[in-house]
């Protein structure tokens, strides 16, 4: 109940300390940056492929405010798919998936290894994925000999949504996630409490990996958005030891 009560009320403020003298970019464009670089096949060099764009309901909800079809024409995308469609083999063409990391999504990759739906397969997850996961999907590949198809597999560390230049919601296709409601509704759980804080959390760390800044964190303590505090700060401390991470 009083978990409930302070989350009703989570205020987390960050100020990003910036690594050089100039002027920090906004959120947005670094997001657009990030994605066109992800659908230029994650290449610092420009690749002039036409390629499929494959995602889930996360995917195009962070895709979609940001860029028309005609600016993904322009990245190369040809035709962009929902994954829980049904789909039809173009077998001469690489596909980028941009998907959240859980098991129906490995699944539906698996499964579009197996059949070999397209030529190469360059697979983006919105935030970290699992060990768990990641063997699930190299063993179904390895059993349907087809773990060949697989040609990169990347955290892109892009779970927040744009609203406005520097403006961003934490959870835009699933919003009964972290909505007021579903925080002060009665049989709200424990564990419902902490899928909302870690989504918060998830989404906070990826904004920072994305403008590639360090924030300080100021917040009251013994209540929710300390709680989220503690937890981002620690997410980030594992981070910076991480030699592969975004900072």
């Amino acid at each position: 109940e009083g978990a409930r009560q302070r989350l009703s009320n989570v205020t987390v403020v960050t100020k990003a300390v910036p690594s050089s003298k100039k002027m920090v970019m906004d959120v947005r464009t670094r997001q657009i940056e990030a994605i066109k670089h992800m659908l230029n096949l994650n290449s610092p060099k420009p690749e002039n492929t036409w390629k499929i764009l494959v995602f889930d309901e996360y995917g195009r909800d962070i895709i979609a405010p940001l860029l028309t079809v005609k600016e993904l024409r322009e990245c190369g995308v040809t035709l962009n798919l929902l994954i829980s469609d049904k789909r039809d083999p173009i077998p001469d063409v690489p596909v980028v998936y941009f998907v959240m990391p859980n098991k129906t999504n490995i699944d539906l990759i698996s499964s579009d290894c197996k059949n070999q739906m397209y030529e190469k397969f360059y697979i983006n997850f919105i935030t970290a994925v699992s060990r768990h996961l990641l063997e699930d999907l190299a063993q179904m590949t390895i059993d349907s000999d087809s773990v060949f198809k697989i040609e990169k597999i990347f955290d892109q560390y892009l779970s927040f949504c744009m609203l406005e230049q520097n403006l961003f919601t934490v959870s835009a296709y699933d919003s009964e996630i972290c909505s007021y409601h579903a925080l002060n509704r009665p049989d709200a759980k424990d564990p419902d409490i902490e899928k909302c804080i870690n989504t918060i959390v998830d989404s906070i760390f990826s904004l920072f990996v994305t403008l590639k800044e360090l924030p300080v964190i100021r917040c009251p303590k013994g209540n929710a958005a300390g709680i989220v505090a503690e937890n981002l700060e620690k997410k980030m401390r594992d981070a910076r030891r991480d030699p592969k991470s975004g900072f």
